[in-house]
Order: C-alpha cells, then structure tokens, then sequence
C-alpha cells in the first residue's frame, strides 16, 4: 500500500502536475534552441535527427538560467512549490529576489524544474500510448502484425508477444517512479534553493523589529491615553460625590469634565485599534497619528488638577512626533500628580520650544508617593523615559525639597540627540 500511496498518492499527483507545469515553461525555450540548432547546422529541418531534440534541450536551459535571475521569478516558483510539491511554507523564501545570491539559486530552481519537468513531460505524453499498445500486441490481429513485420527481431518471437502486456504494465509504472522520484528530488532542494538567504533573513528581522517598535508605540499610546483618562475621571467622580449635596454647580462641572474626558480618549482608543485590526501590519506612518502639542488646551481644561501653564517659543515649529510624544509626556505627568497628589495640588508645566531643543518641566507637591510605575504593572516614568529615548532625548525624575519635578528634553526634529547634549 505504502509503495502505491507513494507512486499514485494526492502528493506524488500534485508534484507530477508541477513537473507537467515545467515542462510547458521548458517549450519557449525548447523551440527557441531548435530553431539555434538548426541554423547551426547549415539549415537542416527542424529536429530531423535523433540528436536534435538533445542539442535543442542543451541549447534551452541556459536561456531558462537567465530568465530565472529576474526577481519576479522567485515568488511565483515559491507559490507553485507551496501548492504543488508539499514544502512547509516556513522553509520558502517571500519576495522578490535581490540580491546576487538569491538570483542565483532562483536560478538554479528555475533550471532544474524546467529540466525535469521537460523530461517528465517527454515521458507523460510518449510513453503511456506506447505502452498501452505494446500491452495490447496479444489481442490484436493489427498491432500484432505491424510489430512482427517492423518490431525487433529478438522480440518477435512468441513468448515476447505474450509478455507484452508485462512490459507494457512495467513502462507506466516506470513513468509512475520516474515523475515520483523527479517530484521528490525537488521538494527536497526547494527549500536549499528556494528557502530566504542571510540577507532574507536579515530583512524578515529587521521587518520584525520596526512591525514590533509600532506595536510598542500603540501600546504606550492605549496606556497613556486610557490610564490618564482613568486617574482623571476616578478623581473628578470622587470629588462630586463628596460635594454631590453641597455644591450642584460643581458637580455640573464635574460631570462636564468627565464626559469631555471620556469622549476624547475614546475616540483615540478607537484610533489606535483601528490600527490593530488592520489586515497585515500595521502602517508605520498610520502609527505616528495622534494628538499633539496643539491639543494641550483641552487636556489641561479636563485633567482633574490645577495646571499653571508657562509656553515659551511657538510649539508649531516643532516636528509632529516630537509635538505628539510632547503631549504624551505631559498627558503622563499629569497621571501621576493625580494619583499622587490626590488633583488638589497645583501642577506647574512648562514648556519651552528652543532652536534645537524642546523642554518640558513639571513640579508638584509631594503627595503619598512618586511612584516609578503604575500600580497593576503600568509603565509610568519609565513609558516617558522610553518615548524621550526614541526621540534622541533624555529625562530626569526625582523630589527636591517636597516638590517632585520631572524634567524631559527633547530634540525639535527626531534622532538629533547629539544637539541636545545626549543622554546621561
């Protein structure tokens, strides 16, 4: 059974139609070098000898080498391989070949699938009838005759006639074994030939890397966004409920702020899995979309603390990654003078745009405590620490004479660390 399953099975089937496949690419060339070899041998018809279909074959796959270095090939090879010869995908290149030596073993690929498929080909559409008449040479009178009159002498005697059916089984079962064994021979040099060089594989991680800093920075995005919008509406919630019979008026306001609060960061978080759910990665410049320094009014009006705001320089100027990790810095500083602070100290913010430099400095009163991260996991400084790195920059935390201050320095254009002193 293994033996049949291996010459007859779905997988042997598939890579046979694969093999036919190549024999049809192997034509163009096939005539191509024909036609060659018959003008180099003074005019002659076309394959008029036994030899020619040989030096036409020999003449076609180098042509089938050079068509094969064109970096489209290897993607359309690679999908025929997947579907036809049963390869694990992960073993198979994606892409365009480009450089040298994925071309060069595109090449190889291509040539002997051409060559085999050539061969297989051959075989498939000669030998079946073939056989299938040498079988039939006991049953018919005509077959019988012809093959006594022009067959081989040796085997024209009576015991050969009454193999022939014999033979003629053994010849489709050699064509069987034959595109079987050619079947395997290219699955298993599929993924040497196929499979993604030093260089493929260098690209696929360094692909990785910058899908997985996006994805980072949606997840720093969602924190910052949902965590303040939390502080702030557990804050301001608290507070009415506290003065719920005393003062209506605040209350109103209040629940102004928390409405305001909500509908603002849910339209971000909406934004950001948007960004999640799109089909493939995600776009790294779709990434970079978000509020900035010029929505800061709003944030301030609605953040649950008292904020003294200083501006010094036009935040317009800056870079819009620069602008949006600026706003984000703050939105996180005000999280934490809310949970630490209980949002009844003032926050003093300033924000200075210099000609190569944007600093952000925030102070309040010490509260219960200047905690490095959020309770449950959250980031805190260390989220800020993260977006000023990615930027170039560079942070400072720490409580001076009962006041926490944290201080943030920025490039105005992304990457220039070196005109903003470094980092320390």
């Amino acid at each position: 059974m293994k033996t049949v399953s291996a010459l007859f099975g779905r997988r042997t089937r598939l890579r046979w139609l694969h093999l036919i496949i190549g024999g049809a690419l192997l034509m163009p060339y096939f005539l191509v070098g024909a036609v060659l070899n018959s003008l180099a041998s003074g005019g002659e018809p076309l394959l008029s000898s036994v030899s020619d279909p040989f030096a036409a074959f020999a003449i076609a796959l180098p042509m089938a080498a050079v068509t094969g270095c064109f970096p489209l090939v290897r993607p359309l090879s690679v999908a025929a391989a997947r579907a036809l010869c049963g390869v694990p995908p992960a073993l198979l290149a994606d892409g365009p070949a480009r450089t040298r030596q994925a071309r060069v073993r595109t090449a190889g690929w291509y040539t002997l699938h051409l060559a085999l498929g050539g061969i297989v080909s051959g075989l498939t559409l000669a030998l079946p009838s073939f056989a299938v008449a040498v079988a039939a040479l006991p049953f018919s009178d005509g077959l019988r005759g012809t093959w006594l009159l022009n067959g081989p002498h040796a085997l024209r005697e009576p015991w050969a006639v009454a193999l022939a059916p014999f033979a003629g089984l053994a010849m489709l079962a050699a064509l069987a074994l034959v595109a079987a064994a050619a079947g395997e021979v290219l699955a298993r040099r599929a993924p040497v030939l196929l499979g993604p060089t030093p260089e493929d594989r260098l690209a696929a991680a360094e692909r990785r890397a910058a899908d997985l800093a996006v994805r980072n920075r949606l997840a720093r995005e969602l924190h910052d966004s949902v965590g303040h919008a939390l502080s702030a509406v557990t804050l301001q919630a608290g507070a009415a409920r506290r003065v719920l019979d005393r003062d209506p008026e605040f209350v109103r306001e209040a629940l102004t702020a928390i409405e305001e609060t909500t509908r603002r960061t849910v339209g971000e978080l909406d934004s950001v899995l948007g960004l999640l759910r799109q089909d493939g990665e995600p776009d790294h410049e779709d990434a970079a979309h978000g509020p900035g320094l010029d929505a800061l009014g709003g944030l301030l009006a609605h953040c649950g603390v008292p904020v003294a705001h200083e501006r010094q320089g036009d935040p317009d100027r800056l870079d819009p990654v620069v602008s949006r990790e600026a706003y984000r810095i703050v939105q996180e500083g005000l999280s934490n003078a809310l949970r630490h602070g209980g949002g009844a100290s003032p926050v003093r913010l300033l924000i200075a745009v210099r000609e190569r430099e944007l600093e952000i400095v925030m102070e309040n009163p010490l509260g219960e405590r200047p905690a490095a991260a959020r309770p449950g996991g959250g980031r805190g400084l260390r989220g800020i620490a993260e977006r000023a790195v990615l930027l170039g920059g560079r942070t400072e935390a720490g409580a001076d004479d009962g006041v926490w201050r944290l201080t943030a320095l920025l490039p105005t254009v992304p990457g220039t660390a070196g005109r903003t002193g470094g980092r320390r």
